[in-house]
């Protein structure tokens, strides 16, 4: 790592921080892994060990990637998940995911933060809840794989404790029980979690759903997550269905079965939370609880759109994930923001969320969730020097008056130069140090043998 890295003549440098500065003719410079300073014009004239041209490019903090399931990078455009709503869906990849296994998951980790990173992604959680019979050390299997790519890593040791024949969805084969998640979730935190200042790695813990674990489980991984200091997260309030089990099952509502558990708590973070009643807006944003917006996920299964402009006005902490890539089949970031404000006006209206809204909650609106907006989701001095930048030349910018809302009225694809933690990750466009043929060959191999060996 360069001590000194400068970033010099940035046609827009939008900072995303309180007073949401954009800085013309821009310049950044990096000390270690933290932004030193930040201005317009000329920078300082102290001697940089390298120096970056930024001109014809905009420059933004770091994406935050708040959810995502990596392993389902093995199962995109699946026949026979392609038309279906959730719990089909489910039921029918637990199927094909039952087949994972340690390698599976390193390879299609390496594949998904690849995807992420190239598209300006700085920042990402994984919700790993599925671990088949016989499978073992699967996060650090995942772990290992991020930390090849270079990504800030915040990865969650998921569970499912009910199976089908329970009342569940899941097959019994990819469910454990409580006495072997608790064990294996403590095993983690002593091995990789570090809750320091600047970390790259820090776990937290995520029962995958109402559907998929019991409420004795979902008590007992709070309490374990709150002797560690640790962030809670699972998946709540993404179909109608899942409404319908909750009332059926429990005899409560989504938000009120959160209650019940003792989730509805500031270190929490939920994905999805399509259907909400304006009350339960007010809860969770009165505790405290955080929001994993995933628009692609939503929109490719049909389970509605959710009540982003209401959050927002209740003050909640919202950001963006890509969710799994079974259910997006894509893991861009800035594709992301796009279809989060597409999706926002198709729902509400025009002026529900601005293209720098979008971008906001891609950035320091992931930093909140995560609860580590004091270091990155913005450009600032003394921040973690965690930022992406994206070349305005290209044929999809031609035109464009506004170089910071083109970002996402005109469909950036992929970043030109990518830095995390004070390292340049991403130049011109290609991975630094990360050969990608040889991973996707790997990759479409093991994708393969998975789905084939379904049935067998």
């Amino acid at each position: 790592m360069a001590g000194r890295i400068l970033f010099r003549d940035v046609d827009v440098i939008a900072t995303f921080d309180a007073r949401g500065r954009e800085l013309r003719s821009g310049w950044l410079l990096v000390e270690g892994n933290r932004i030193a300073a930040l201005g317009e014009g000329n920078p300082p004239q102290a001697a940089a060990d390298e120096v970056i041209d930024g001109r014809g490019r905009v420059m933004i903090p770091g994406l935050v990637n708040t959810h995502h399931h990596f392993y389902q990078a093995l199962f995109r455009a699946v026949p026979g998940a392609l038309e279906v709503e959730l719990f089909d869906w489910l039921v029918f990849l637990y199927e094909r995911w039952r087949g994972i296994d340690a390698e599976a998951v390193h390879v299609s980790a390496a594949v998904a933060a690849m995807e992420l990173l190239l598209s300006g992604c700085t920042t990402t959680t994984d919700h790993l809840y599925l671990f088949p019979s016989g499978a073992s050390e699967l996060v650090d299997a995942e772990i290992e794989a991020v930390a090849q790519v270079g990504l800030r890593f915040h990865p969650t040791r998921g569970s499912m404790s009910l199976s089908r024949e329970e009342g569940g969805l899941p097959p019994p084969d990819v469910v454990q029980d409580i006495d072997t998640i608790l064990a294996d979730s403590e095993r983690l935190i002593a091995c990789y979690h570090d809750p320091s200042p600047g970390s790259m790695l820090r776990i937290a813990l995520a029962p995958c759903s109402p559907f998929s674990v019991t409420p004795e489980l979902m008590r007992q991984t709070a309490r374990l997550a709150r002797e560690y200091g640790l962030l809670l997260h699972t998946h709540l309030a993404e179909t109608r269905d899942e409404e319908a089990f909750c009332v059926e099952k429990f005899g409560m509502r989504p938000v009120d079965y959160l209650e019940a558990q003792g989730w509805l708590a500031d270190d929490v973070w939920l994905a999805h939370l399509v259907h909400l009643a304006p009350e339960d807006i007010e809860r969770l944003a009165g505790a405290g609880v955080g929001m994993a917006h995933c628009p692609s996920s939503n929109m490719l299964l049909g389970s509605g759109i959710a009540p982003v402009p209401a959050m927002r006005a209740a003050g909640m902490a919202i950001g963006l994930g890509v969710d799994g890539s079974a259910s997006n089949d894509t893991s861009n970031m800035i594709r992301e923001a796009r279809q989060a404000f597409l999706l926002a006006r198709v729902g509400h209206g025009a002026a529900a969320l601005s293209a720098r809204d979008a971008l906001a909650l891609g950035t320091f609106g992931g930093a909140r969730v995560l609860r580590r907006e004091e270091e990155l989701g913005s450009l600032e001095e003394g921040k973690l020097a965690d930022l992406a930048l994206f070349e305005l030349g290209e044929l999809a910018f031609a035109g464009a008056g506004d170089p910071v809302a083109a970002l996402v009225h005109c469909a950036a694809q992929y970043a030109d130069c990518v830095m995390v933690d004070g390292r340049v990750r991403v130049r011109g466009g290609e991975p630094v140090g990360v050969e990608l043929d040889p991973l996707l060959a790997r990759h479409r191999a093991i994708a393969r043998r998975l789905q084939r060996e379904v049935g067998r």
